[in-house]
């Protein structure tokens, strides 16, 4: 399977006090769930708005993943090709050999 959380340590790395003080103080702040990227109401997911592990509440705000417009997925897989294009893995092709009769 690729794509997805598989292989992620995201979930690991959430600070002890998450779902009892974290995300109840973003829900008190915004209690409809305005998503932080379109605007609208119904925000469904817990967004860290700027990339890494800064928890705090200024950096988090809802956004929609799960219902349409899926905002979150829409930004979080930018983020992921950024990442990867600033990244590149080396290529996995072999050198090409010279044709025999060439030798």
């Amino acid at each position: 399977m690729s794509g997805g959380w598989q292989g992620s340590t995201r979930k690991t790395r959430l600070p002890s006090n998450w779902t009892s003080q974290i995300r109840p103080a973003a829900h008190a702040r915004n209690p409809q769930h305005i998503c932080h990227l379109c605007g609208q109401p119904g925000g469904d997911y817990l967004d860290h708005k700027n990339p890494g592990d800064d928890h705090s509440l200024d950096n988090l705000d809802w956004a929609h993943d799960k219902v349409p417009p899926h905002c979150h997925r829409y930004k979080s897989s930018r983020e992921g090709h950024a990442a990867k294009a600033a990244n590149p893995r080396p290529g996995r092709r072999r050198p090409g050999e010279k044709h025999p009769g060439l030798l």
